[in-house]
């Protein structure tokens, strides 16, 4: 049944949802890779079929052995972070490897750099560099060069396409407006764009931070152009039952002037320097909000800022249900 898939799509666009689901589904039990493909991702996404993660990935996973491209490098990325099914970093290697047996170019990359990295069986870090206390009480903590330059530029590059300037729903009007307090463009490196270089990351910073990778909110990617800022704020939010006790920051280039991580309370202006991470808690032992976690972005002067942001909750976070899930 070929040509299934985009015509599915088009009686979508017609508002002729029944049709659509039910030609895309024929389609994809006749083993049509891309009906297989588009089937996986409505159940991922969740409009035109209800979520449903776990069918999802038996559909990727029917697609890529049918040599769908895309479908092979989605599966490995959820077969490493566990969506629709339990964490499998081995699985998700073993998968990779098929893919560089394919000859796939992205999964040769991802390759590379996962063999540059010195990885225990899940995919944490086996070391990493000490950390550096930035202030007396250690509220604020530095850990020199703890990404290396590939993989500053692999997320750059990752979140690239993604990147929209920073919004906010006006409360007045429910219409999204310029965010007041930041400048920046920004992208969120959900499940479906977390390769398993990137998870290899993730594990990195819930390691030197000592927390739970499942604790962590989705990478967000910022880029701040000439002028652009992040005025004085603070990570916690209001309401949440699972709150942001602590963030890590990290440098993804240097080549800027201006831009520096100011803490005003401790006196405390950081220089970025490209793959230094910058860990502070938002909260003390009780999760009452740490006034001195109060920080900013000043103002790029010269250049462009690529800056990396994994925001830490107090228990394992959903990343489907958004930053403001309780």
């Amino acid at each position: 049944m070929p040509n299934a898939a985009p015509a599915a799509r088009r009686l979508l666009d017609q508002g002729r949802t029944a049709e659509a689901i039910a030609l895309n589904t024929r389609a994809a039990v006749a083993g049509d890779a891309d009906a297989l493909f588009q089937q996986a991702m409505w159940a991922i996404i969740g409009q035109v079929v209800p979520r449903d993660l776990t069918a999802a990935r038996r559909s990727l996973h029917a697609a890529a052995v049918r040599g769908h491209g895309e479908a092979r490098l989605l599966e490995i990325a959820l077969t490493a972070n566990g969506t629709g099914a339990a964490p499998d970093w081995a699985g998700a290697l073993a998968l990779l490897a098929q893919a560089v047996v394919a000859g796939d170019p992205h999964a040769l990359t991802l390759n590379r750099m996962i063999a540059a990295m010195t990885l225990a069986p899940d995919g944490a870090p086996t070391g990493v560099p000490a950390s550096e206390p930035l202030t007396d009480d250690a509220v604020v903590r530095r850990v020199p060069a703890l990404l290396t330059r590939d993989e500053c530029a692999h997320l750059a590059a990752s979140a690239t396409d993604l990147l929209t300037p920073a919004m906010v729903a006006d409360p007045r009007t429910g219409r999204m407006v310029p965010h007041p307090i930041r400048t920046s463009d920004h992208a969120v490196i959900g499940p479906l764009r977390e390769d398993v270089v990137i998870r290899a990351i993730n594990q990195r910073l819930a390691t030197v931070s000592g927390t739970p990778v499942a604790a962590g909110e989705a990478l967000t990617v910022l880029r701040y152009r000439a002028g652009q800022q992040f005025r004085l704020h603070a990570d916690v939010l209001p309401g949440t039952r699972n709150q942001r006790v602590a963030t890590v920051l990290v440098y993804l280039n240097d080549d800027f002037t201006g831009g520096e991580t100011v803490f005003p309370d401790y006196g405390l202006s950081i220089r970025p320097r490209m793959g230094d991470a910058v860990i502070f808690r938002n909260t003390d032992a009780a999760e009452r909000p740490l006034a001195t976690a109060r920080h900013a972005g000043m103002p790029v002067t010269a250049g462009v800022k690529w800056l990396a942001t994994r925001w830490i909750r107090a228990r394992a976070f959903d990343p489907w249900r958004g930053p403001e899930a309780a």
